[in-house]
């Protein structure tokens, strides 16, 4: 029975559903327009239709569902009624019969009459938040919490608000509308009754079922439903700010309702603009009449929001319309009112996308007041932007510029105060140099105390290419032999730690009786007390491990070196002797208030470049090699080039100096063997003679020939003689062109010698030459790695006199100190005669001086460089009671290795390698004042060393030295190890030498019978 009512009752549903849709069409054929009459008669009958198949079938229906008897109210006419729209009230009837929760008892006090009131009041307001329970308490239907959000966001069911349950949507198509299931307790009829059917309810865990016979009474709980999107009030102002909002975002980001293919109570919105007297919207407002207050409110602003878009049609689900009002009112505000205005319509897709369209708003009402506020606002808010964005960049603008300023103040003000105290430390510095030259006699013949600063002031560019930089400033140790002066104490600034080995080894060696054996071991501090010098290492070392900073600077930053050596000095008579002129030789100067014996920085930079030597060797009327200065541009360099290898054309290679280099590193050459045009020129030169060629009109060819080839031979065969630090010629002539350069000619000969002179420049005015040694090169010749002293190239009388030249013109030039003079000496083929040539200047301590110091501390003998005679005091062994001033003296040969480098060097300690050598001889004999000496530089590393040999003769001596290397090489190397030497080429070059001391001597042989 219940399931035939079932399905006569659907399919009268089923019947108003369509008759009301014919309606609806029929109504929407209805032009007002033509002032057609509205056919009240076809409304009237599907009225009267529906109602009598409503009535009939209605009865039975509830019956079934609630077991009682339920009479529906007659459905009146609608145009017979007035406007105004009855309240809905609920029949009691209708609602089960249910025990009472609490037996009401007589004369109730006052308290329980208000709590009685106060439960009335919120039972009469669903949006009350004791609602719920109060409804349940009293009556036991459950009602769904409106308040609350489901766990379940992944589905969003719709709801159908009904006193008692909730449904979810059917699928999308299906015809059958959805019926509420009434009151909780509601008994259900059957296994295939109508709820279980056609309603799909969702159960608790904790559901019960109690079965009888034929009945199953189950209690269901029912999952109340997401809150709306709805945030914010629907004002005016905050709807189009929402609706901007919304216009600017992708559609895939919004949140996106979950539409309800079919509502129970539609009604539709045209343009704006809802018909109060429509039957959908009656049956809307009758059915949810006891929240219509919260349902109005979201009506209008849903009306709003639809006529500022201009929207033509838009249809309403009254359910969502409904949850949304509740919702908005209980205060939820996490979604935009746009949005949840649009979720409650049915056709919300068409809609938003209209609502989306830009420039829709203006379309709709108000649409020109709403254009001219924005375009005012886009107006305002660019001139605004700009005048902010104008002001920004003013404001940066002044602040870079005063903070420019400021800067630019502070390091002029620091720049004023630096050249202000560098003034006056030069000034001081002045002062204390003719206080010095004025009392230099005296003070060299008294007690004095030298400090020893072995600085490499090189400019910074250098001294970052330089490799060991610090071991380079510490080959001069030697310079600790000038305490062989009994009135000299020494104090030497190291520019690095030294091992206990190395203190040791030179306590030992600086042994003034010369005692070599069993010397006692002490530190530096303990033999400071007993001999006469020091050594010290600032402190700045550690802080600039990587700087290669030069050594005056890192005393300048070194106050407890300085304040030590105040103390060390307090007293006494004492200067300073430098390095290379840094700068910050007068800072230290002034600060331990002594005075240098050497130029002042700026003379020495302007005189200890190439060029400035080749003026000073003019000035002093010493022959120089061909060639030409103060080069800067490259085509000054071809037409310096051009001239002068046409003035000369015997010349085979040709020298490019770079100005501030030192040590070979800044040279190349060039051969003229590769010029295409050389044997034509040499033609040229022999058809006239020697005077004849030297006028400028029989040169001319030539020079338009050497100038048309010059520049391609320069690129394509120029080389530097040492890669390692410019790999090529355009690198080197890049230096070349930006710090200047000097163009000498190489000399004309297959044999040629080079040899160095060591002048003292006394503040006095005199000259003395301290040592002369000729040169042994390595694999390039034009790097001087060790040295043979006394030299036996130069006639000694001729070397005075150019000497002698030389430090006169360097005094007349304010430059005292130590001067280091390069002379190169060969045979002139044209003449038969010996030329000599001054290469080069340094106006520094050099390295063959600190070597010569070691070996007349170690032989006790005296250079005479005038004489050219190394003269070493021996005893002989019936005389070896005799004071040594009564001994004779005899004549030494030694050879002075200064850069010897091995990198096998490094896996022997120092004392292992002194042990090795001695077990090979290599030592040094005191009675005799022959053998080997070595001088040692760092603990570190240990790859550099120096070795001096001596003996009677200088090819013996050669001869002993070149052994030694051999024999060092060969104990600490072996096939299987590569290692970076120059022992091997130095070798090669002491054969070279030893073959052409042989041929001189077989020469003078031949040419003594004839004489």
């Amino acid at each position: 029975m219940s399931h035939r009512n079932q399905d006569k009752f659907g399919a009268v549903l089923l019947q108003v559903q369509d008759d009301l849709r014919q309606l609806r069409g029929n109504l929407e054929k209805i032009s007002l327009s033509e002032r057609t009459t509205l056919d009240i008669q076809v409304l009237d009958d599907a009225i009267r239709k529906t109602e009598s198949s409503i009535k009939k079938h209605a009865e039975d229906y509830l019956k079934t569902v609630t077991e009682q008897l339920l009479v529906l109210p007659s459905i009146e006419d609608i145009h017979k009624k007035a406007v105004q729209i009855p309240k809905w009230k609920p029949d009691l009837d209708s609602f089960p019969d249910m025990p009472p929760q609490r037996e009401d008892l007589p004369g109730a006090s006052q308290r329980e009459k208000h709590k009685s009131t106060l439960s009335m009041h919120s039972l009469c307001n669903p949006a009350h938040p004791n609602n719920r329970a109060i409804m349940y308490r009293k009556s036991g239907t459950s009602l769904p919490d409106v308040h609350k959000r489901s766990t379940n966001v992944a589905k969003h069911p719709r709801m159908i608000t009904g006193p008692a349950g909730r449904l979810k949507p059917w699928p999308r198509g299906h015809h059958n509308l959805a019926v509420p299931e009434e009151a909780t307790g509601t008994r259900l009829m059957g296994s295939k009754s109508l709820c279980h059917k056609q309603l799909k309810w969702e159960k608790t865990p904790g559901h019960t079922c109690e079965k009888t016979d034929s009945k199953c009474t189950t209690f269901w709980t029912t999952r109340t439903p997401p809150p709306s999107t709805s945030s914010q009030s629907m004002e005016h102002r905050s709807m189009m700010q929402a609706a901007n909002n919304l216009i600017s975002q992708n559609h895939q980001n919004l949140p996106v309702p979950v539409p309800v293919n079919i509502s129970k109570y539609p009604f539709a919105i045209t343009k704006g603009r809802m018909d109060p007297l429509a039957a959908d919207f009656c049956l809307f407002r009758q059915r949810f009449s006891s929240c219509w207050s919260s349902v109005v409110s979201a009506l209008e602003a849903l009306e709003k929001l639809l006529r500022d878009f201009a929207v033509p049609m838009a249809k309403v689900s009254g359910e969502r319309l409904v949850e949304f009002s509740h919702g908005w009112d209980s205060g939820w505000r996490t979604a935009r009112p746009v949005i949840g205005l649009v979720s409650v319509l049915e056709n919300w897709e068409e809609v938003l996308g209209l609502v989306s369209r830009p420039g829709q708003r203006f379309k709709g009402e108000g649409g020109i007041e709403a254009a001219a506020i924005h375009i005012q606002s886009c107006w305002r808010r660019c001139v605004a932007r700009t005048a902010y964005l104008r002001h920004c960049r003013r404001k940066w603008a002044a602040g870079t510029i005063s903070l420019s300023w400021l800067t630019r103040s502070q390091m002029r003000r620091v720049r004023e105060a630096l050249q202000a105290r560098r003034l006056r430390q030069l000034e001081n510095s002045r002062s204390r140099a003719q206080n010095l030259a004025a009392n230099w006699k005296h003070i060299q013949s008294s007690k004095r105390t030298i400090i020893h600063i072995p600085s490499l002031g090189y400019s910074q560019s250098q001294r970052l290419n330089l490799r060991e930089f610090d071991i380079l400033q510490n080959i001069q140790i030697n310079r600790l032999c000038d305490i062989r002066d009994k009135n000299v104490e020494v104090i030497y600034v190291c520019p690095r730690h030294l091992g206990e080995d190395i203190l040791h080894y030179y306590t030992s060696l600086l042994v003034r009786d010369g005692a070599t054996d069993g010397a006692e071991s002490r530190t530096t501090e303990a033999s400071s007390s007993v001999r006469p010098f020091i050594i010290l290492t600032p402190e700045a070392v550690d802080y600039f491990p990587t700087r290669n900073m030069c050594l005056s600077t890192l005393l300048k930053y070194s106050p407890h070196t300085l304040k030590r050596i105040r103390h060390l000095i307090q007293g006494k008579r004492a200067y300073i002797v430098g390095g290379v002129a840094h700068v910050d030789d007068l800072a230290v100067a002034d600060e331990l208030g002594v005075p240098i014996l050497g130029p002042e920085p700026a003379i020495a930079q302007l005189y200890s470049t190439k060029s400035g030597g080749r003026r000073i060797f003019k000035g002093a009327e010493v022959d120089v090699p061909p060639g030409q200065g103060d080069i800067y541009t490259l085509n000054k360099l071809h037409e310096a080039l051009t001239e002068i290898m046409t003035q000369n054309l015997g010349v085979q290679r040709w020298l490019f100096k770079i100005d501030s280099e030192h040590s070979g590193r800044g040279t190349a050459y060039g051969d003229v063997c590769h010029l295409s045009c050389y044997s034509w020129a040499l033609q040229e030169y022999r058809r006239h003679s020697v005077e004849l060629w030297n006028t400028k009109w029989i040169q001319e060819s030539v020079l338009l020939r050497y100038s048309d080839e010059i520049p391609e031979w320069l690129t394509r065969f120029a080389r530097p003689a040492k890669t390692s630090r410019y790999p090529n010629w355009a690198c080197f002539l890049k230096t070349f062109l930006r710090q200047g350069g000097v163009v000498e000619a190489y000399p004309p000969s297959d044999s040629v010698t080079c040899l160095t002179v060591d002048l003292l420049l006394e503040p006095g005015g005199e000259v003395t030459a301290l040592s002369c040694g000729d040169q042994l090169h390595g694999s390039c010749q034009l790097e001087a790695i060790g040295c043979t002293v006394p030299q036996t190239s130069v006639h000694p009388e001729t070397l005075h006199s150019i000497c002698t030249r030389v430090g006169r013109a360097c005094l007349q030039r304010c430059i005292v100190g130590h001067v280091s003079v390069d002379l190169a000496t060969f045979l002139n083929h044209n003449t038969m005669e010996q030329e000599v040539w001054a290469i080069d200047l340094d106006l520094t301590y050099s390295d063959q001086l600190a070597m010569t110091q070691m070996l007349l501390m170690r032989t006790g003998g005296t250079l005479n460089c005038h004489t050219g005679c190394l003269e070493v005091p021996v005893r002989e062994k019936y005389c070896e009671d005799q004071p040594a001033a009564k001994s004779p003296v005899v004549n030494r040969y030694a050879v002075l290795g200064s850069h010897l480098f091995h990198s096998n060097l490094s896996m022997l300690y120092h004392n292992v390698f002194l042990m090795m050598c001695k077990a090979h001889g290599i030592r040094f004999n005191m009675k005799r004042k022959e053998g080997t000496v070595f001088a040692l530089y760092d603990s570190s590393e240990r790859c550099r060393i120096g070795m001096i040999t001596v003996s009677e003769d200088l090819q013996g001596a050669l001869v002993t030295f070149a052994r030694n290397l051999s024999v060092i090489h060969q104990e600490i190397s072996s096939s299987k190890m590569q290692e970076e030497t120059n022992f091997k080429a130095l070798i090669k070059n002491i054969e070279d030498v030893l073959q052409t001391i042989v041929q001189n001597k077989l020469r003078a042989v031949k040419d003594k019978p004839a004489a």
